[in-house]
């Protein structure tokens, strides 16, 4: 069976869908989120920090992911989620480790809330955040810059999800029920 990568904008459901699969399949979960943060502590001179510059962080953490899934490509046992991916960067690696194609090594799942405005957005950071959230403790003000923040992120994600061939689930509406389907295809293959 094929590693997993999930990828898609923030509260899409990556982190969730991650841990059912590793639950009911018995893949081992990577967060790209914890990646980063142990970048951030162990090595301040790289400056990849979460929340701060995605782009900048996005950048300065694409060799090393790279790097881990063609190293490990081979496995078959993990999910990595994240939103943290620099796709041409982690492609012209993965092409050093003989891959030209990801989706021939690994199971590509896309996640986006299609169509959701700032509006829904900052709803829900309000209602599902937990204190774990960077979200968490945002003034309202700061919370729906966020939120704007999100829709352009979203629609700038799904574009290149589209383009580096991942299948695409929306997770705006039945969740839930999105994430059965998910398991069930992984199931079957």
């Amino acid at each position: 069976m094929k590693s997993i990568i999930i990828a898609g904008p923030s509260r899409s459901g990556k982190s969730t869908l991650a841990r059912r699969i590793s639950k009911k399949l018995g893949y081992y979960q990577i967060s790209i989120d914890k990646l980063v943060e142990v970048f951030q502590n162990a090595y301040p001179e790289l400056d990849i920090r979460l929340n701060w510059n995605r782009d900048k962080t996005t950048e300065n953490i694409a060799p090393f992911i790279g790097h881990y899934l063609g190293v490990f490509s081979r496995e078959g046992n993990f999910v990595i989620e994240g939103a943290y991916y620099d796709f041409e960067k982690i492609a012209s690696i993965l092409k050093t480790y003989g891959i030209s194609d990801p989706g021939e090594r690994f199971e590509l799942i896309g996640l986006v809330q299609k169509d959701k405005t700032a509006e829904e957005y900052f709803r829900g950071f309000r209602k599902y955040d937990t204190e774990g959230d960077w979200t968490y403790s945002l003034n309202d003000e700061d919370l729906m810059k966020v939120a704007e923040d999100a829709v352009e992120y979203g629609e700038e994600m799904y574009r290149k999800l589209l383009a580096h061939g991942f299948r695409i689930y929306d997770t705006g509406k039945n969740r839930e029920e999105v994430f059965d389907v998910i398991l069930e295809e992984l199931k079957d293959k």
